[in-house]
C-alpha cells in the first residue's frame, strides 16, 4: 500500500494510504487518510475489512499505534469502516466520530472497545495540539447522514464520496487536466449522489471554506484551481439520474 505525505507543519500532518496492489482483484480501490500530531492521531475512514492487514502495516510505519486516539468514519459503507471490528480489537482508549444516524449500523461491524461518539447533523470539532479539525455536514452525499472533514490551518478538505473517480490500475495521486478527469466522476456522481438540493447545499458549504486540497475517497486529489473546477462542475451536474423524471 502507497503512502504519500500531503502536508506537514510544526503542529501537524497529513497522510494519505491507498492505491493497494494487494488487494482482492474485485474491491474498489480506496483512498485512506490520517491527521498525526504529537502523541495523537486522526485516521478517517480506516477502509474495508479486506485490507486491514495492509493499512495496519501501513499506519504503524507512521505512528505507534497506541496514539491513534480518534477515528472518523463519513458514513456507514463497508469500503470506508468494516475493518472497525479488527481496529477495535488493536485500539485501546479510542473514540469514533460518525455521524448519530448510523450507530446503530456501524456497530454491526464489531465495537467492544471503542467508543462510539456520534456527531450531531450540524456538524462538530476536535482539537489536535491546538488545531480544530471540523466535521462539516454532507448529507445525502451519498449517504443520508454523511460528513467531511476540514482542516483550516492545512487547507484540505477530506471530502468522502464527493470527488470519486473509478480508475485505472496505476493513475496519478493528483488531477492534472480536470478535463481530461471528468469522464471518470461522471457516472459516478450522476449515479451515487441523490439529490440535487442536497448537493447545492454542500456546494454552498465548501464555497466558504479556504480549500487547496481536496481529498475523495476514490480516485484523484485536486489542488489548486482544480477544487474550484470541481466545484463549478459538480454545481452544473445534474444528479440522481436513477429516477425516471416526468
Amino acid at each position: 500500500m502507497l503512502t504519500h505525505e500531503l502536508f506537514s507543519s510544526d503542529t501537524h500532518q497529513w497522510f494519505m494510504f491507498g492505491r493497494d496492489e494487494s488487494k482482492p482483484e474485485k474491491i474498489i480501490d480506496t483512498n485512506q487518510y490520517m491527521i498525526r500530531s504529537p502523541g495523537n492521531a486522526l485516521l478517517m475512514d480506516p477502509g474495508g475489512i479486506e485490507i486491514f492487514s495492509s493499512m495496519l502495516a501501513s499506519v504503524v510505519k507512521q505512528v505507534p499505534i497506541n496514539q491513534i486516539k480518534h477515528i472518523f468514519a463519513s458514513h456507514q459503507d463497508p469500503d470506508i469502516i468494516s475493518s472497525l471490528g479488527l481496529w477495535d480489537s488493536a485500539l485501546n482508549g479510542t473514540k469514533l466520530h460518525a455521524p448519530w444516524l448510523w450507530e446503530g449500523f456501524i456497530r454491526h461491524f464489531g465495537m467492544q472497545n471503542i467508543e462510539y461518539a456520534p456527531i450531531a447533523d450540524e456538524g462538530g470539532c476536535i482539537v489536535l495540539n491546538g488545531v480544530e479539525i471540523r466535521f462539516i455536514p454532507a448529507h445525502y452525499l451519498h449517504a443520508s447522514g454523511n460528513f467531511h472533514v476540514y482542516d483550516p490551518v492545512a487547507k484540505i478538505l477530506m471530502s468522502g464520496d464527493v470527488g470519486a473517480a473509478l480508475e485505472a490500475e496505476g493513475a496519478p495521486l493528483e488531477v492534472g487536466d480536470f478535463e481530461e478527469h471528468i469522464p471518470k466522476m461522471k457516472g459516478f456522481h450522476q449515479r451515487w449522489m441523490p439529490s440535487n438540493d442536497a448537493k447545492n447545499d454542500w456546494i454552498r458549504r465548501a464555497r466558504q471554506l479556504d480549500i487547496q486540497m481536496m481529498c475523495p475517497q476514490h480516485g484523484r486529489i485536486f489542488t489548486g484551481d482544480n477544487v474550484g473546477k470541481f466545484l463549478d462542475w459538480f454545481e452544473q451536474l445534474d444528479v440522481g439520474t436513477a429516477i425516471r423524471k416526468v
